[in-house]
């Protein structure tokens, strides 16, 4: 055969909800010489990613570390380490990423229960109370940043009640983790996840988790193994502790543009991220409102991170986003599930987080709507 003809993607200003943006610095450290997993400098980058990983979760967790695999890895790695045949499993539903969550739970053997809300809509702390009452749940779970509709959770009032259950707190923070507060030890969440291509401005391919010491140890008590091999933290964590022992071989070069994404968001602060990320979101706001395009999501429970806005009857959802691809080089989401052809997804993440990205969109919707 011949060979295909040299890689040359197109340059594009990434606006949709993930991969986001890359710094030239993360690229940069793409780049530089791979060495073993087991090499001393590596293993120093490894101790140092974990602590950075702290910071971001806020939390003062030992385990803190990048799963290998991208954020779906994330949220298998949390339920098939803490959850076995028969468990009792509670999820808050309200768009695509609630609705999976059920769906590695119940591969996992769980009974699962669903809290539900309308896709746009917040999920409701009294029907989480409601349910708490009726069963004792060994893990809760909700979403904090729905990727599929744009609503931010608010978690303050449902981690007490399920603290006062006595059921351990599961949070996908894939789209919210460096864009806005997760406080996983401010809150109690036992177990968090996120992913490197939302507001962390990484490429995607790994999986940021931690577990507090009460979730660590219903792991060490389970009566039967893992289901999963490659995501058991049981083995995984004495790769990344002191006994580096080998499990996998961790993808060296994803690692590095971690380290430099992570010291990137630290280097501008957290609270300054965070702000960064609201300002963009209400310029955004501003800037579809002179084009009449409204917000799909009440401001109260917007997630600044990822915008969506309705699509007027009068335009061709699929036609104006290809354009969008076609003369400007921009990519933007489309809805899912019932949301389908109703809105637009529009990521304003990390590093594309930036004032310029929203009038670079705006002009473009302005000659395409």
């Amino acid at each position: 055969m011949s060979l295909p003809p040299k890689l040359d993607p197109p340059t594009r200003t990434l606006l949709g909800p993930g991969p986001s943006p890359v710094s030239s610095r993360v690229l940069k450290a793409l780049s530089l010489p791979v060495v073993g997993h087991l090499d001393p400098e590596f293993l120093k980058i490894m101790d140092q990613s974990m602590a950075m990983l702290r910071e971001v979760f806020q939390t003062k967790n030992r385990l803190a570390l990048p799963m290998s695999g991208t954020g779906s890895a994330g949220m298998e790695t949390c339920f098939v380490n803490v959850i076995e045949p028969g468990d009792s499993v509670l999820i808050g539903v309200n768009g695509v990423f609630g609705t999976r969550m059920v769906d590695v739970a119940e591969r996992c053997g769980a009974q699962v229960d669903a809290v539900q809300a309308e896709w746009g809509s917040a999920l409701d702390p009294q029907q989480f109370r409601a349910a708490l009452a009726k069963k004792k749940y060994k893990l809760t779970a909700v979403v904090h940043a729905e990727t599929s509709t744009g609503v931010l959770q608010p978690l303050d009032e449902i981690a007490r009640l399920v603290h006062e259950n006595g059921s351990l707190l599961l949070v996908d923070s894939v789209t919210s983790l460096g864009g806005a507060p997760v406080r996983v030890d401010e809150l109690g969440i036992d177990i968090c996840y996120s992913g490197t291509q939302k507001c962390l401005g990484c490429p995607p391919g790994l999986s940021p988790v931690t577990f507090n010491e009460r979730a660590i140890e219903v792991i060490h008590n389970r009566k039967r193994k893992v289901q999963s091999w490659y995501l058991d933290l049981s083995m995984i964590e004495k790769y990344w502790g002191s006994e580096r022992i080998y499990h996998h071989t961790a993808p060296i070069s994803l690692n590095y543009a971690l380290h430099e994404a992570l010291r990137i968001v630290l280097e501008e602060g957290l609270e300054a991220s965070w702000q960064r990320h609201r300002q963009v979101h209400e310029t955004f706001v501003r800037e579809m409102h002179k084009l009449e395009l409204e917000p799909a999501v009440a401001e109260s429970i917007r997630a600044p991170m990822i915008n969506t806005v309705k699509i007027p009857e009068r335009v061709d959802d699929a036609k104006v986003r290809q354009r969008l691809y076609d003369e400007f080089n921009i990519e933007i989401g489309a809805g899912l599930g019932p949301l389908k052809g109703k809105v637009w997804r529009v990521g304003l993440m990390g590093h594309g987080s930036r004032v310029e990205n929203v009038e670079l969109l705006a002009k473009a919707l302005k000659q395409l709507i």
